[in-house]
């Protein structure tokens, strides 16, 4: 008798996943993203590591912008491998560094030495800049020291492209 049981509720939880209702569901989400999350005003230490990054990427200097983050510090690019440490990621920005790069955070949080800023980007002047993607940044400090970049991790807002069927 159990296991007609057992055998039952798998069959009714398998076809709940093929449900008319489900497919109607998985629609919702992208209703949702058509909306840019607000922006939220960061605490003045935090939006420092933000505007310092802006200013570092739009002079150019890859150095520069690789002094943003700690010295053991990751930069994950879509479609490339990880990098690590400062030398590689001023290796990895030599040639990508430039522009009137805008960040804006929709989300952080801090606690002592670890926090997150979870953001948009997009480039040109003004406040008004459209969103062209958007990034995760990991922080890291010293007890009581400034914030520095551990990770960084970006993507564009295109949907990514389909593979050719073979």
């Amino acid at each position: 008798m159990m296991r007609h049981s057992l055998l039952a509720t798998l069959l009714l939880c398998g076809s709940a996943l093929v449900s008319p209702a489900r497919a109607q569901n998985a629609a919702a989400p992208a209703a949702a993203e058509a909306a840019p999350l607000p922006s939220i005003t960061l605490p003045p230490e935090l939006d420092r590591v933000l505007r310092d990054y802006e200013r570092a990427w739009r002079s150019g200097d890859a150095a520069a912008v690789a002094a943003q983050f700690a010295e053991d510090g990751y930069v994950l690019q879509a479609g490339r491998n990880p990098v690590r440490g400062r030398a590689a990621i001023a290796n990895l920005y030599k040639g990508q560094a430039g522009g009137a790069l805008r960040l804006r955070a929709f989300a952080y949080a801090t606690s002592d030495t670890t926090g997150y800023i979870l953001g948009a980007y997009g480039y040109g002047e003004g406040e008004n800049v459209p969103d062209m993607g958007k990034y995760t940044v990991t922080l890291r400090r010293s007890r009581g020291g400034p914030w520095q970049l551990f990770s960084d991790m970006d993507n564009g807002n295109q949907p990514r492209r389909q593979a050719a069927p073979q």
